[in-house]
């Protein structure tokens, strides 16, 4: 069986979805690809954050769960979401831009051997950018081309998930045993895996603690994420992986924008496998007007009035608007 490729995506919760997309538009510089709903709770949003065409490896998504209170952080679950950007000056730049947006950030410091750059959202939900200078492995997306940040600087792609672990022994044997990964490097309590060719859109840091309280999910947090598998017929040989170690599963399930597999492999982590198509562009959004209307999956269609009335619309029209290159 074919090892997993990399990380597929990341899937949040937010406290505001018009505001997660302004701030990943506006300040990231990065693209919705699909505006839709959570399709098992129609009252949700589900907004697809990536790179210019929506590539695996390089999305980001978010919730706005509706009366949900603030993460608490803590023990057991993944805590922070990192970007690929192309090189360390790009890391300069947007230390620059964040200064300008006024964006809670660190100065720029060494993670594994990789010049990274923590920062925050308005939800204190916990990010890095990590420089591809010197990685080697599973390639990353293009840059949103008609971005507000030159493409010489800007994001192409999802970096390594980090995870607070409670119980680096059992999570580690998760990992290595069970999703074939393998363990690369530590730092003191933080711990390296790498799947497939590896480098920084394969990697999980786990970082070991000890005394945390456990972390109750909200907004600020992370709900989930995804790793890459090929196809329909690579997700099913890790289904029947599964079934051999007798784990529980949701067993195959069509998201129509790729098709998914979960199970709660590690008490607070809810791992996804996904596969790599069909994709976002489609008969209904071609690629000059992703993110651009509200998308239902056909079996959603007959209650559109109903959504549209719940959901609270905000404009995500941006091929008749024109966003300068930003130069700082």
């Amino acid at each position: 069986m074919k090892p997993l490729i990399g990380v597929h995506h990341v899937t949040a919760i937010t406290s505001d979805a018009k505001r997660i997309y302004e701030f990943y538009t506006y300040v990231l510089g990065m693209r919705l690809v699909k505006k839709t709903i959570n399709q098992d709770d129609i009252n949700t949003y589900h907004l697809y954050l990536a790179d210019d065409i929506g590539s695996p490896g390089t999305v980001m998504t978010f919730f706005d769960f509706k009366h949900i209170q603030a993460a608490q952080k803590g023990s057991d679950a993944f805590t922070k979401t990192s970007f690929r950007v192309p090189s360390d000056a790009a890391l300069l730049y947007y230390k620059k831009r964040f200064e300008k947006y006024d964006i809670e950030h660190g100065d720029i410091t060494t993670l594994f051997g990789k010049q990274v750059l923590f920062f925050n959202d308005f939800d204190k939900q916990e990010y890095f950018l990590i420089s591809d200078a010197l990685d080697a492995g599973v390639g990353s997306g293009i840059s949103w081309k008609k971005g507000p940040v030159p493409n010489e600087f800007a994001i192409t792609g999802l970096g390594p998930v980090y995870t607070r672990s409670s119980d680096l022994q059992t999570l580690s044997n998760v990992l290595t045993n069970l999703l074939s990964f393998k363990k690369v490097d530590q730092a003191a309590d933080l711990h390296l895996f790498e799947t497939g060719d590896g480098g920084n859109g394969a990697s999980i840091i786990v970082e070991h603690v000890n005394n945390y309280s456990p972390t109750r999910q909200g907004y600020g947090g992370i709900h989930h994420v995804a790793f890459r598998v090929a196809d329909k017929h690579h997700l099913a040989q890790w289904r029947d992986h599964y079934n051999t170690h007798n784990i529980r599963h949701s067993n195959l399930i069509d998201r129509f924008y790729f098709r998914s597999l979960y199970a709660r492999l590690y008490p607070g982590l809810l791992f996804e496998l996904a596969t790599d198509g069909p994709g976002f562009i489609d008969d209904v959004e071609h690629y000059d007007i992703l993110g651009e209307t509200l998308s239902l999956p056909q079996a959603f269609e007959q209650h559109r009035a109903l959504i549209e009335t719940t959901l609270e619309g905000f404009d995500t029209v941006r091929s008749t608007k024109d966003f300068p290159k930003e130069y700082l």
